[in-house]
Order: C-alpha cells, then structure tokens, then sequence
C-alpha cells in the first residue's frame, strides 16, 4: 500500500513516468463545470494528474471528450431479468460504470441467500456494484413473500465494503407511525444512506418522514413534490425507467422555476433489457435531459458527482488525483454517445465466467391451478377496476358496471412460495389484451405469479406453465403457447447471454402486440407492477385487491 502511495505521488508531480496516460482529451470537470484541455495521467486504476505527463503506455483521443464514468443512483438488476455479470456486460458499453443496486427483489423470494448471491456474483466484475440493504421485505407486512427480514438479519450486512445503506423504505405508513420494527431498521444504517420511497407523501406527514432518517427519493412523478423534498434537504433521483418516465416532467418544471438541481441525481430503477440495448442506460436519460434543456455538463455533474456525494463514495464521479479512473470517451457532449469506457483503469473488455445458481433457483411452489380457480361471482352492482396509465406505473381506481365488463381483463395473483392456495381476482381495464393470457413470476414486489387475460382457459395454461418452467414469463392464445422466456433464477433472472434473452423479449413483445396491447403500454412491466400495494391507487395481491391510498383491502364489488 505504501509503495503504490509512493509511486502514485511521484508520478503526480512528474518525478517518474505514468503507468498509463490517456494524452489530448477535453477532460469534463465536476467541480467547476468547465471543459480542460489535458492529459489524464493513471496509475494502478486510479487517476493521478491531469495536465501534462508521460506515461508507459500512451493513447492519444485527439480532442475528443473525457468525463467521469456515469453512476445510477438506484436500480434493481433482477428487473433486468439478467444476472449481476449479464448486467455489466450490458450497461458498460453505454458508460454506466457505478450502480447502486437494492436487491429486494430476489430478497422477496429467497431472503438472505438471494442477497448473498448478488453480492458474491459482483465482487469480480468490472462494474462497480454497490448495495442498498433491502428494508421492506415484505414491502408491507400483510404481503405473502419468500419470507421476512428483520433489522436483526440485516445488522450482519450493514458494514459490508460493498453496502452503502438501507433500500427504498416503501412503508412509509409505518414509518409516518414510528413503528418500532421499521425504525429499528433507518437506525441501523444512521451512520450510511437510507433510500426512500414516499409516492404523493406531503405536508407534515412527508416532514415525519424526513426527520425519521430518509435521504433521497426516487418516486416524484410531478416537479411540486421534487421540489417539496429538495427543500428538505433530500436528494431526488428523477427516474426515467421502462414504464415509469418523470424525467420530463420534473426537470422541466425545476429548469422553469429555476430550482438548483444540486440535490437531483438520475436512475433507472426498472429498465428493461431490451430497453436498454436499444436504447442505452444511464447516457439515454443524459442526452434526454439535455434535449429539454439542460446544459450538456450540468447532465453530466446529476450523473456523476451529485450521485457520489449522496452516497459518500469519494473516489468516484470525477476526474481529479486519488479518483478512480472509470471514465468515458465522447466525440460530441450534446449527442452524448460513448465511444469507449475504462473501468478502474482497464479498457472494458466482455466479461466472461461462470457462477452459481443452485442456492437460487426451484422457488415456485404453488398448486396446480384449474379454470374455476378463475371464477369471479359478479352481483349487479359496480366494480371496482384497475386502470392502468401510459408510461406510469401508477394506476387509476375506477368503478365499471358489473354487467359491461367485455372490455377488461381478469388478472389473478397466486400465491407461489408457501403453496397457501392464495389467489386474488379482479379486473384491469386499458391492457388492451385480446384473445389470450399472459403470466409471470415477476410481480413486484414479492414476486408472486401474475395473470392477465380475457379468457379463464388462457390464464390456466398459463399459469400452470410458469410453475412448471419454475418462473418466467409466458403468453398463450387460443390454449397454445406461443412464447416463453424461462427465468429458473429465483424466477426473475436468466443465466442466459443478454443478447438471446432480449431476442426472446422482443419476441414477446411482438406477440403481445398482435394481442392488442398498445405500443403505450409495457406489457410485461406493466403486469409486473400491478401487484405492488405501496403504489397509488389499485392493487391486486395474493389476498384481493389493496386501495393505497386508503392502505387498505378493498372489495371487488360495492356494497349497495
């Protein structure tokens, strides 16, 4: 250690030569939001000087662009359906070198032994995977899960190199009521970041909230609640996910009322695959948000910097001596396309290597599901129906006559991790689905098996396929299979190259498609949302359908 502090300094004032200089590049500066004309001088992965130096190996970029490396700021790797290394491969291209991950979704099927799992399959990889401790497993205590974790089994964890707090604490209810096992919880990490998840929270009960210990929050959709939470000193991380796009709407609305975007990060939180190979990470939402108007290194200090101090990680998100040399190559800041990425000092190259599944895998235990396990007995009187909304994955609560239901859908949620028989009814309006039924074992966030469908033999085909196949995704019509996707790991993710899982989403999507689902809807996150009791309005759980606004069980049909 002491000897690469002293060959590090030395090379830092030019006393010997530099193990690697990358020479003529316009370095983006965090910290004084300029462009400087340099070398970037690197010695065993981390960056020493900047200026002019010499090094044993040279790269000349030719005035193209150097910035840090990109950070998301909060993100769920399972939601990719791809494990830890198929992520990497993924996002590095597109210059994302830092995540901050929170695990609770394989948490939710196999408690400790899915979190063990992640962080063991991160620990060589060339991204750099940090985590947050799950907090809501379940994400509410009446949730049918894997099983629950206590602050007692995450005290183990917490001072973990590679855990830098507590995850999204959705039950703010328990929270706002200074529930002893929640706060247990927030005073465990005190001393690190815990991470919120407050959708709609104001007023006092936002204040409550706040003074309990929650820093930051990814679930603004509109700029009055961004803004309401900047003036409490949390950070906002503006998401722009696969179904859940605030970006928008919130920096236009702080760029209008020019409100300082210091506190405000970028993330992703549930992208897809597919979203992401053909769309890009992290540097989509940068050139988005330059497009609305944000100057191109502002963009680049919320991807970089402002993350890094949210979460004290002192060496990341700048170029500056004693940072680490994660770093992109970009020919113009304005169209925001990575060239090439070094992580910790190395030219990323694709990562291969095999791991192991077998503590995470055979998690679908539930019973073999019949047509009548479909039947809903409707009365004349109104019911209470699911609407979903474009590019949100928040749902409307609306009421339908009973006897003009032939434009919803049934969705079913089946308990799957104790075989308890559990199965919630209801119905979904706006899917658009026509002439078939989809299921998957993603369904946030206990990841029970969700159905959709506008028949009952549809549905029961296809939820007897997802156990067989122990999870994954599927979609029938007219009582065949057209498409799977088997995900074996914890029934969310896939073992396979990403490039053969996203041929098989496209495929998916394809068929799903020609079964009426708009190109507005995400069929498949969309599916995986509906589940989620912390997410206005409507719900359907493993036990009927949940009003959250209300947070609580509601019945399908009203009372006359």
């Amino acid at each position: 250690m002491l000897e690469r502090q002293r060959r590090q300094i030395l090379s830092a004032g030019g006393g010997i030569e530099s193990e690697y200089v990358i020479k003529n590049a316009k370095i983006v500066n965090v910290f004084t939001e300029e462009i400087i004309n340099g070398d970037i001088a690197i010695d065993n992965g981390t960056i020493v000087g900047i200026g002019s130096y010499k090094g044993n190996k040279e790269i000349d970029v030719k005035g193209k662009y150097v910035c840090p490396g990109l950070i998301d700021s909060h993100v769920h790797i399972e939601s990719t359906m791809v494990t830890p290394k198929g992520f990497a491969n993924t996002v590095l291209p597109f210059g994302t070198t830092t995540i901050i991950a929170d695990p609770h979704e394989i948490a939710n099927v196999c408690g400790l032994k899915g979190l063990d799992f992640m962080i063991n399959e991160s620990k060589n990889l060339p991204l750099n995977i940090y985590y947050m401790l799950p907090s809501c497993v379940p994400a509410v205590s009446f949730e049918n899960n894997g099983g629950p974790l206590k602050a007692q089994d995450l005290k183990k964890y917490i001072d973990h190199p590679l855990v830098l707090g507590l995850g999204e604490m959705m039950d703010y209810p328990a929270v706002i009521g200074a529930d002893s096992e929640v706060l247990d919880k927030i005073n465990l990490a005190s001393h690190k970041v815990v991470d919120g998840h407050s959708p709609h929270l104001s007023g006092k009960d936002l204040m409550a909230y706040r003074l309990a210990g929650v820093d930051t929050d990814h679930e603004c959709s509109t700029p009055e609640e961004a803004i309401e939470r900047l003036r409490l000193g949390m950070y906002v991380q503006i998401r722009e996910a696969s179904a859940a796009k605030n970006l928008e709407s919130i920096l236009t609305g702080l760029i209008d009322q020019n409100i300082p975007l210091t506190n405000c990060i970028f993330c992703t939180d549930d992208r897809h695959l597919d979203h992401i190979i053909s769309e890009g990470h992290i540097d989509q939402i940068v050139r988005k948000a330059i497009s609305l108007g944000l100057s191109p290194v502002k963009a680049i200090c919320m991807a970089t910097i402002q993350v890094a101090r949210c979460y004290g990680l002192k060496t990341k998100g700048a170029i500056a001596p004693g940072y680490d040399a994660d770093l992109i190559v970009l020919d113009d800041l304005k169209e925001f396309k990575v060239e090439d990425v070094m992580i910790q000092g190395e030219w990323f190259e694709e990562f291969t290597g095999s791991s192991d599944y077998s503590m995470v895998t055979d998690t679908v235990n539930m019973p073999r599901i019949s047509k009548d396990d479909f039947h809903i007995e409707l009365k004349d009187s109104k019911i209470n129906v699911i609407q979903v909304i474009p590019d949100q994955i928040e749902t409307n609560k609306v009421l339908r006559d009973s006897n003009q239901i032939d434009n919803l859908c049934k969705v079913a949620v089946i308990e799957r991790h104790k075989n308890t028989g559990n199965i919630g009814l209801g119905f979904v309006e706006g899917i658009g689905l026509s002439g078939g039924a989809i299921a998957q074992s993603i369904a946030h966030d206990s990841h029970n098996i969700v159905v959709i469908g506008d028949n009952d033999e549809d549905m029961t085909i296809a939820a007897n396929h997802i156990s067989k196949i122990q999870g994954g995704i599927v979609l029938v019509s007219n009582g065949e299979i057209i498409e799977d996707l088997p995900l074996p790991i914890a029934g969310l993710m896939s073992p396979e190259n990403p490039r053969l899982v996203m041929q098989s989403v496209r495929k998916l999507n394809k068929s799903a498609r020609k079964l009426g689902i708009p190109d507005s809807i995400d069929p498949f996150i969309t599916l995986s949302f509906i589940p989620l009791p912390v997410i206005p309005h409507l719900r359907m759980t493993d036990q009927g359908l949940f009003d959250s606004k209300e947070f609580k069980f509601i019945d399908l049909q009203e009372r006359k």
